[in-house]
């Protein structure tokens, strides 16, 4: 019985990020709607349809912006590396276009650290880059 404890809780400590009140929250299994991101100095509101869910089973989903796409992902504590991302081929805007490349290379440059506050996660890169999302699907 604890051995069976164990392997349903440690999956469930990986899978979440401290807020500053140090209560942890969970990252994977929630549908996070992608609000901004800050890359290379510049602030971009994203599409509507942008939109992260990374799995139990370390699968990260969701919409760049106007693709699809899915990833291996890792997650250790407030830690996530995302790898390479495969996506639809679809065209759109230019402006959604930029976004979504802006934010493929933010999720895949390396090990992310996320920050859980009040139904708000933020993703922050190597490079100071960061993805802020709120928790539910895109509208």
């Amino acid at each position: 019985m604890t051995l069976t404890a164990a392997a349903v809780l440690v999956p469930l400590t990986l899978a979440c990020a401290s807020g500053p009140s140090g209560v942890r929250q969970p990252v994977t299994g929630v549908d996070w709607r992608v609000d901004s991101l800050t890359a290379e100095g510049t602030t971009r509101q994203a599409p509507a349809t942008a939109h992260l869910r990374i799995g139990a089973d370390g699968i990260a989903a969701g919409n760049l912006g106007c693709n699809q796409f899915s990833a291996q992902a890792t997650v250790r504590g407030d830690r996530i590396t995302i790898g390479d991302v495969r996506a639809t081929k679809m065209a759109c805007a230019p402006e959604r276009m930029d976004f979504e490349r802006a934010f493929a290379r933010t999720l895949t440059t390396g090990t992310l650290t996320a920050r859980t506050d009040d139904g708000k996660l933020t993703l922050t890169d190597g490079d100071g880059d960061v993805v802020h999302l709120s928790r539910g699907a895109p509208e």
